[in-house]
């Protein structure tokens, strides 16, 4: 199985005014997989499809080897998922949620549920009701790992957790996937967060897949070139053109996609001059994506 998770054409409507439209997605197998997108992108609306929360109107859904919904049953009790807002029982101690959750799991690994309430500072006859955010956090976190999970399903498990709790978390899911090679298909609109733990990126805007690609490659592929005296047209360049915008003295701005150093010959090839090759960190060259899929439709 090279995937773990994989989307096929899926098209689902899930608000009036929403829809997630001929979504195609690959979660690689042992990989960590950043799912990014602005608030009301489609990233929950689509980790709802793959662990059969939602049914699709069309489209072929696969995850760890399951067809979803119809194998929901068997792929969920291999996943660990961390929603969005809490859900779990308000009136119940730490103590009680988690033997309560460890009921439902075979592989249950109580040892290292104690260890994990431990690292992460738990009170164990606390009520969840009466739990800081991040105290709740982190309680859900150990719940999904505790579980030994091939797949962990986590969205925006972080937003609005302080500088702290967030490192402690991520630290207990790197420490996890790096002992189980398990994967992890993790949601998030804070891109320097995915930036550190992530080896694969796929971005999300108005229900549609924008990019999908390997984490260096999005990171060190998307840059902004100063041409001058560009060409007309550059249907055979080897990188993709996201943008091209008017410079000064008959130059342009071209943001492009897939670039390689050795690429910088292609512009004198094509009868301009490469002046410049402009570095974009992660979150500018997110920004720029977003910024050129919406613009033919602005």
């Amino acid at each position: 199985m090279s995937n773990a998770v994989e989307l096929r054409g899926v098209d689902c409507r899930a608000t009036r005014t929403f829809a997630i439209r001929d979504l195609s997605l690959n979660v690689p197998a042992g990989s960590v997989y950043g799912f990014l997108g602005p608030n009301g992108s489609g990233k929950t609306t689509t980790i709802r499809l793959c662990l059969g929360l939602l049914r699709p109107s069309r489209g072929d859904i696969t995850v760890i080897g399951g067809v979803m919904p119809k194998e929901a049953p068997r792929v969920l009790a291999r996943t660990g998922y961390v929603p969005e807002q809490p859900h779990l029982d308000p009136t119940l101690t730490v103590a009680e949620t988690t033997r309560f959750h460890a009921a439902f799991f075979p592989h249950w690994d109580r040892r290292w549920a104690e260890r994990l309430g431990g690292t992460f500072d738990l009170p164990p006859d606390q009520i969840f009701g009466r739990l800081s955010k991040g105290q709740k956090g982190k309680l859900m976190m150990l719940l999904a790992l505790a579980q030994r999970p091939e797949l962990l399903v986590l969205d925006e498990p972080t937003d609005g957790l302080d500088p702290v709790v967030r490192r402690d978390l991520l630290g207990a899911l790197l420490d996890y996937v790096s002992e189980q090679r398990a994967t992890v298909f993790i949601s998030s609109h804070l891109v320097h967060e995915l930036e550190r733990i992530c080896d694969w990126v796929g971005v999300m805007d108005d229900g549609r897949l924008v990019a999908e690609l390997p984490m260096e490659a999005f990171k060190n592929g998307i840059k902004r070139l100063r041409v001058a005296n560009p060409p007309a047209q550059a249907p055979d360049a080897p990188f993709v053109v996201l943008a091209r915008e008017p410079g000064g003295n008959g130059s342009e701005t071209w943001l492009v996609r897939g670039w390689q150093p050795e690429m910088a010959a292609y512009c004198a090839a094509a009868g301009g001059a490469l002046r410049e090759v402009v570095d974009l960190d992660l979150e500018e060259g997110f920004v720029e994506l977003l910024r050129t899929f919406r613009a033919p439709r602005a």
